[in-house]
């Protein structure tokens, strides 16, 4: 069977527009796993689907009965679904045709929160082990306190793409790291996150799709759902993303923009082997698709190897590395880059001065300083949340004996699953306990895994072991009322 071939399995038969139970099934995801009822979560995780893109206008449903048994519940359970999505104006019947998705979404079901909001939510007198920002070092912070700015005439006057200072020492930065470049393939932002957005809305028009990982940054996905444009997960193995499914969405969902991150990857902490990454990287030169690399926690890495970027495997193709120094100098300081070819740097410089003009220029200034620092900060950083990796390790043995996680080789987290139950659900529970988590709904791209807990390792080590032990005893309060 050819690549195109094995595409023609999408969720919908292209030529006929029918959705067999068989595919839906399996794009549903764990659509059970909610508190709500089985009718209600049925017709949200299609409702879901549709918001997404990947049921559209006209598309044939299964029957009642074939979908029922398909996925396991009553007929009258699919009856239910499909009635509530009647009545929200999703489904339309038509005599003789079977169940169809109506020709439009309501307009009330794009104004949903995004993902990454529940990031922030921190409730009052709860321990956050919501957000993984690590507390700036105490090398940065004399970086910090010797730093005197020099101001000249080459660094008074804001530029949009940045201080031509800055965009020089990143491209020695880069360079040195393996990704040779000129300070023309830079653009100076306020942080990763505006050089995604920037990336985003200047690619993607309402309509077309973005591929990334089945569970990725919501502040990519988003971005893209802001403008108007559909998600569509990647399968995640051991050895990184999935590059036979990824080279079969290409062909078949023909994407604007392919987001990832390879490299101690956020929130599941994998990291892509050296085939995988080629594979990708050939892939963008082959079909011509815009890759944007997330490489934020790249040099979070336990053992102190750090991979190429997918740039420097491929120099022809279209790819675009997106870096910060959040994660390893200091996140209050909101300063990061983009690394890509000059006649896109020059687009996005004309999109990001219609929106804040430009990055600080006493930031600029500093980062310079942290900088020049750099290769002594990555390793202080990596060497910290090694050890705070381990300690995290050790308190969920003991007091979430039965979940299951893989020791990270690198980043700030660890992601770990429920023996059994719904993530969202349990942190609702373990709010109640004093501690706020966030689980694998808000990184799902598409179809809503609900399973794993994110637990970040950031955390100073009494509030880490306070965090995990108020888990636990939600826990165990949680399972035992199942």
């Amino acid at each position: 069977m050819t690549l195109v071939d094995r595409a023609t399995s999408a969720l919908v038969d292209q030529r006929t527009a029918i959705v067999s139970a068989e595919r839906l099934a399996a794009r549903l995801g764990r659509w059970a796993s909610t508190d709500a009822t089985l009718a209600a979560s049925l017709a949200e995780a299609i409702a879901r689907l549709v918001r997404d893109g990947e049921l559209r206008g006209g598309d044939r449903l299964p029957s009642e009965r074939t979908l029922a048994a398909t996925v396991a519940v009553s007929r009258g359970t699919v009856v239910s679904a499909y009635s509530r999505l009647y009545d929200d104006g999703i489904l339309d019947r038509r005599q003789g045709s079977g169940t169809r998705i109506a020709g439009t979404v309501p307009a009330a079901t794009r104004q949903a929160a995004g993902r990454g909001e529940a990031l922030y939510a921190t409730l009052p007198s709860s321990i956050d082990l919501l957000r993984a920002v690590p507390s700036i070092s105490p090398l940065a912070v004399d970086i910090v306190q010797r730093h005197r700015p020099v101001l000249d005439a080459t660094t008074v006057e804001a530029d949009p793409a940045g201080l031509p200072g800055l965009r020089a020492l990143i491209a020695q930065t880069m360079t040195a790291d393996g990704t040779p470049t000129t300070p023309a393939q830079v653009l100076v932002t306020h942080g990763a996150q505006q050089a995604l957005s920037l990336l985003v809305d200047e690619i993607v028009s309402p309509g077309d799709t973005v591929l990334t990982e089945e569970v990725a940054w919501p502040g990519l996905t988003d971005a893209v759902r802001r403008r108007g444009g559909q998600v569509h997960g990647i399968r995640l193995t051991s050895d990184g993303i999935d590059v036979e499914a990824l080279e079969r969405a290409i062909v078949v969902r023909r994407p604007v923009l392919i987001a990832l991150n390879p490299h101690n990857h956020n929130p599941t902490g994998m990291q892509t082997s050296p085939a995988i990454r080629q594979r990708v990287a050939d892939l963008a030169a082959e079909h011509g698709v815009t890759v944007v690399e997330d490489r934020v926690l790249a040099h979070v890495s336990f053992d102190g190897i750090t991979p190429p970027s997918l740039a420097a495997l491929r120099p022809d193709a279209p790819i675009v590395v997106v870096e910060s120094l959040s994660k390893w100098a200091w996140e209050g300081l909101r300063v990061g880059w983009l690394r890509a070819d000059p006649v896109l740097v020059r687009r996005l410089r004309g999109l990001r001065q219609s929106t804040d003009l430009s990055t600080s220029v006493p930031a600029q200034l500093l980062a310079l300083d942290l900088l020049a620092e750099a290769p002594a900060l990555r390793r202080d950083v990596a060497t910290v949340h090694r050890e705070a990796a381990i300690a995290a390790g050790r308190l969920l043995t003991v007091h979430l004996p039965g979940w299951r996680w893989q020791p990270p080789r690198g980043g700030l987290c660890i992601w770990a699953q429920l023996p059994a139950g719904s993530a969202t659900a349990f942190a609702r529970h373990a709010a109640g306990f004093g501690v706020s988590v966030a689980g694998s709904a808000q990184f799902a791209s598409d179809v809503d895994a609900d399973d794993h807990i994110r637990i970040p390792v950031t955390a100073v080590g009494q509030v880490l072991e306070a965090g995990v032990e108020r888990l636990g005893e939600a826990w165990r309060e949680y399972a035992g009322s199942r």
